[in-house]
């Protein structure tokens, strides 16, 4: 049993934050979507522990269409930054600023870009195209998440700042036309690049939040030097280019890291 500790621990996590948010938010909604998201979560983990080939790619779609369809197009909820960015201005503690708090600004103290790996409906998308490993070296063009991050804000804060009436239904048409854009260029870009990452790598703005957070995730990728034969085959598999034979939280693209599990599986000396 000690092997599925991870998926229990995962699951208790997302149970103590469901309860929580039920209490001190005094509506049942809280609990039943972190305990869904939670469970699908967990239930991916655990079918990867079981050795099930799509057990991440069953998270995603659990997860993902749940935030797309469900809460996106159904509760007209805008669950991208600019969403973040409307409550935060409202003074709402709700909806996008919670999503957010435990997913990509507090939850990765803990789980790191898991997020990224396991509940994003854009990468969702784009885990289907057929780059999975990365064919060419990075490029240096990592800043340009900066620019769609201050984009997102400045949208945002423009729209409050002028007055607009309407701003919910502004929100949601934003919801579905960014999500429209983020699909175009992220499948762009992984034709053009070779590598279906690369719209996480370089464009996508809630990485902003993730990154510094994630250096100091509890949920690491952790090698044994002993067993290690430095063959390399971790790091050709790995779609986000870390070098996970490093043990120091300061190993190359350290917090890209989106607990795949790519490099664990492909090591011959189980030494991941």
């Amino acid at each position: 049993m000690k092997k599925y500790m991870l998926p229990l621990f995962m699951l208790a996590i997302f149970e103590t934050v469901a309860v929580t948010l039920w209490l001190t938010q005094n509506n049942p909604f809280y609990f039943f979507n972190f305990s869904y998201i939670g469970i699908s979560v967990s239930l991916g983990v655990f079918l990867y522990i079981r050795n099930y080939k799509h057990a991440r790619r069953v998270a995603q779609l659990l997860v993902g269409l749940y935030m797309l369809v469900y809460l996106g197009m159904i509760c007209g909820e805008n669950m991208q930054i600019e969403g973040f960015w409307y409550y935060l201005f409202t003074g709402v503690f709700e909806a996008a600023t919670i999503h957010y708090a435990v997913a990509k600004i507090f939850g990765p103290l803990i789980f790191g870009r898991g997020w990224c790996g396991y509940a994003c409906w854009t990468a969702m998308v784009l885990d289907f195209l057929p780059y999975k490993a990365p064919e060419a070296p990075r490029k240096k063009i990592g800043w340009i998440r900066y620019v769609t991050f201050a984009g997102s804000l400045v949208f945002v804060a423009a729209l409050f700042l002028t007055h607009v009436g309407n701003l919910e239904k502004i929100m949601f048409y934003a919801f579905l036309i960014g999500n429209v854009i983020y699909y175009a260029v992220g499948i762009a870009l992984a034709f053009a690049f070779r590598d279906n990452r690369a719209f996480c790598k370089y464009i996508c703005p809630v990485t902003v939040f993730l990154k510094p957070m994630s250096y100091f995730s509890l949920l690491r990728i952790q090698c044994d030097q002993n067993k290690c034969v430095s063959c390399g085959k971790c790091k050709k598999v790995c779609p986000m280019d870390v070098d996970v034979t490093d043990n120091s939280r300061k190993r190359k693209n350290g917090t890209e890291c989106i607990l795949c599990f790519e490099c664990v599986k492909n090591c011959p000396k189980n030494a991941l």
